[in-house]
């Protein structure tokens, strides 16, 4: 089902994004940015987005580009010092590399799987920090539309798209 683009679309509830994006803080670093093989793509609309990003590509069209400064608040947040915990080493899922300092790891709990920051591993426990990588920091997004289309009807009911032509073998 391979949809026309339309170029005069205007991103709006319903339709399917695809967005490149850089992320950057205030000192100018780079802390993440897609590629061409892995653009971020998501549904208009339907919460696939944080909301002051949403708000700025509303009415966007295909080419735009864009650049929106966002405060920790409305992005991964504020840091919380209580997220920051020593846990037994037992619950963390074994990476399957040694354990450094800094590096991504996932805690067992009640929950189930939680991702953190690794602070520090002795012999029997592991000081874990959870809070996101980019808690606490003012972030710029650079963005540029590289394409808006209609979400099918599987999209719109799953909430979500199904790839960047949306049809990429989803299944539920």
């Amino acid at each position: 089902m391979n949809e026309q683009v339309d170029a005069s679309l205007m991103i709006e509830k319903g339709q399917v994004v695809v967005v490149d994006y850089r992320l950057i803080d205030q000192s100018g670093d780079c802390l993440e940015q897609s590629d061409e093989a892995s653009p971020m793509v998501y549904l208009h609309g339907h919460n696939n987005l944080m909301p002051g990003l949403e708000r700025e590509l509303q009415g966007r069209q295909q080419g735009d580009q864009l650049a929106v400064t966002l405060p920790p608040e409305q992005t991964y947040g504020l840091r919380r010092e209580d997220a920051v915990e020593r846990i037994p080493i037992k619950y963390l899922i074994k990476p399957g590399k040694k354990l450094t300092p800094g590096m991504r790891v996932q805690v067992n709990t009640k929950q189930g799987p939680r991702d953190a920051t690794l602070v520090k591993a002795g012999r029997f426990n592991a000081d874990v920090d959870g809070n996101h990588p980019f808690a606490g920091k003012t972030i710029t997004f650079e963005l540029s539309v590289r394409l808006i289309r209609a979400a099918n009807s599987d999209e719109l009911a799953h909430g979500h798209p199904h790839g960047i032509d949306g049809t990429s073998g989803h299944h539920h």
